[in-house]
């Protein structure tokens, strides 16, 4: 090998390890450099590269690491809540949109190591590689620094959605929510009409929540699971416009909804949130109609 080539090499050697020095300042806690590498080595890199370890495992052991953090912290801060609640939050604290949030505030794309065809069909911004590296980051850490050290970056990362996750209600889980506030009106249980449109690797979903014989809410996304919770939702504000909570208890999120809705005082006495259940009925029964 010329001498050229070889100072050519060292210098992209040299080049990626700032690049990954960089990403380890941003995440805030020191990483042994082969769990590191681990970590970010995403199963498409590692099957063109001859079957090599992927990150799989790691993940695997962060998503744990990450859990129960998340869950004595929830526990801690909130000796008030009921489990049914804590669990709700945690949910979403730990959730795929979460930890994909996490993932671009650090700019963590661009250091995942990708298979060709991934990265091509936008592999480094795909929230289910973003949520799933953030949680072989936090087992490498695991393993490198012990539990104490991983705790402080932890919740330093997922702060704002353990805030956010406070004050949400059921919006926390939306389907969840609709089932409980369904039940309390004796509506029975939501059911879901899910499709899909587009190429593979840009797929679109589009969801009913059907509740009653009627469909209260549409919604889409890039997943099923997205578009059947943005279903959910919208069913849940049409049917908290119509008939109230029930004497539900959510805390915060009725207010918010009402407030959306336009409604000064309680839902089923205010005019613009009768406009909206009237609305709702009326795309509901088209929806229905058309299903």
């Amino acid at each position: 090998m010329s001498s050229r080539r070889k100072h050519k090499q060292k210098r992209a050697v040299s080049a990626a390890r700032e690049d990954v020095d960089t990403l380890v300042f941003r995440w805030g806690e020191r990483i042994d450099a082969d769990l590191l590498d681990l970590a970010l080595t995403h199963r498409s890199w590692a099957h063109e590269h001859g079957g090599l370890p992927t990150n799989e495992r790691l993940e695997f052991l962060g998503d744990s690491v990450l859990g129960i953090i998340v869950t004595e912290n929830l526990y801690r801060t909130h000796p008030d809540l009921p489990e049914g609640q804590l669990a709700k939050m945690r949910a979403a604290t730990v959730s795929e949109p979460a930890l994909a949030a996490v993932a671009r505030d650090l700019g963590l794309g661009e250091f995942i190591k990708l298979g060709r065809g991934e990265s091509l069909y936008g592999g480094r911004d795909k929230d289910s590689i973003l949520s799933d590296t953030v949680e072989a980051l936090i087992g490498a850490t695991y393993l490198t620094t012990g539990l104490e050290p991983v705790r402080v970056v932890v919740e330093r990362l997922v702060s704002r959605f353990l805030n956010d996750a406070s004050m949400r209600g059921a919006g926390l889980d939306w389907k969840t929510s609709l089932q409980e506030l369904t039940a309390v009106h004796g509506l029975g249980n939501p059911s879901y009409e899910v499709e899909s449109t587009g190429p593979d690797h840009q797929r679109v979903f589009s969801a009913r929540a059907h509740v009653d014989g009627r469909v209260y809410g549409e919604g889409s996304g890039s997943s099923k699971k997205i578009a059947e919770h943005a279903a959910a939702e919208a069913a849940y504000a049409a049917i908290l416009a119509e008939r109230g909570d029930g004497g539900l208890s959510l805390p915060g999120v009725n207010d918010a909804l009402r407030a959306d809705l336009g409604a000064a005082a309680d839902v089923p006495g205010a005019e613009a949130a009768g406009d909206t259940a009237d609305s709702a009925a009326t795309g509901s029964a088209d929806a229905a109609t058309r299903a």
